[in-house]
């Protein structure tokens, strides 16, 4: 008789409480033109130039168990590509974070990805000059969803190199978050058809640049690398940064070859949608021995823990929430 399985020891914590049965809009809410949607009615215009040129830029926060990590981080990237980009908000900081917080509240998403969003906007004469555009804010919450599932959480990700080459920085500007995702499209697609999970790409010098949506690591006798060049630099990432020198592990941003990821001792990926996620396999090959390496799982444990800090989470009011529980007595936004 064989011995019953174990079940898999994910590195995403549990938490059993997905929404609030009071939830207004269970599957998730949007905000356009001063109003709360369900996200099914969400809406722009077939004429924004985000639709259009994908001229638009946008950011993302995770919620989890009730809290906002690392708001003030999001917040900080957004107004900064948005001022990049000559686009204009007419909602100050304070304003755009509680419209943030309000979906969370309306949709009673304990875990959520939210998004907020800033477009080009529309030209009310079909302008081609994009200084007569009028800038358009919208933002949504949904229920959290990850790069990877629970199953690759607990086993690790199977990565392709792909052959397609990650846009240059010289034509478009990684580090302002942006909706130009042809080239990470293409790879993902090439990584099913080799039998992979996901997909990096190179840049144009042939290093290791990022994938779809998420940074990435290598792990070599103890000491952390990760690209330097041609990415965004994700808020997860710098993450990573602030608890390795918590845990007093060596971490840098520089070149990664693919020969360097491929003899590394660990790799991993780290995005908003999902955490830390293990990488166990590139190219069919095992990383090292094909499993969740030490670095890896202790990063993670103290990523999640951290979930919890005042320091780096905001707590979302909902509507009747109870009014004993400490947490949200100081209450308020990250300002």
């Amino acid at each position: 008789m064989t011995a019953p399985q174990q079940q898999p020891d994910t590195l995403f914590p549990r938490v059993s409480e997905r929404y609030d049965d009071r939830a207004r809009y269970p599957r998730g809410i949007a905000y356009t033109e001063g109003q709360y949607l369900p996200i099914s009615e969400a809406k722009i215009s077939i004429l924004d130039w985000g639709f259009l040129h994908s001229d638009a830029t946008y950011d993302t926060v995770h919620v989890w168990d009730g809290r906002f990590f690392r708001l003030d981080l999001h917040l900080d990237r957004f107004f900064s590509s948005v001022s990049r980009l000559r686009m204009r908000l007419s909602q100050s900081r304070e304003e755009i974070a509680a419209v943030l917080s309000n979906c969370v509240a309306l949709s009673g998403l304990r875990n959520a990805y939210v998004e907020m969003i800033c477009t080009r906007g529309v030209s009310p004469t079909f302008s081609r000059d994009p200084r007569d555009a009028e800038n358009r804010f919208l933002a949504f919450a949904v229920p959290f969803g990850s790069v990877a599932n629970e199953a690759q959480m607990a086993d690790g990700l199977h990565v392709i190199i792909s052959d397609v080459q990650r846009i240059p920085p010289a034509s478009v500007d990684p580090t302002i978050k942006n909706y130009h995702w042809l080239d990470l499209v293409e790879g993902v697609y090439q990584a099913f058809d080799r039998g992979g999970d996901t997909v990096l790409l190179r840049d144009q010098a042939g290093n290791i640049a990022e994938g779809p949506g998420f940074n990435v690591f290598a792990v070599k006798d103890g000491a952390l690398t990760t690209p330097e060049r041609g990415v965004l630099p994700g808020i997860t990432r710098r993450t990573v940064f602030d608890l390795c020198a918590r845990l007093s592990l060596k971490a840098e941003a520089a070149p990664l070859t693919e020969r360097a990821l491929r003899g590394a001792d660990e790799v991993f990926v780290t995005s908003t949608a999902g955490g830390i996620m293990p990488v166990t396999r590139i190219d069919r090959a095992p990383v090292a021995d094909g499993r969740v390496g030490p670095v890896t799982k202790r990063l993670s444990s103290l990523y999640w823990e951290m979930h919890s800090a005042d320091e780096w989470s905001t707590p979302v009011r909902y509507p009747a929430q109870d009014k004993n529980d400490k947490r949200t007595e100081t209450g308020g936004l990250s300002q």
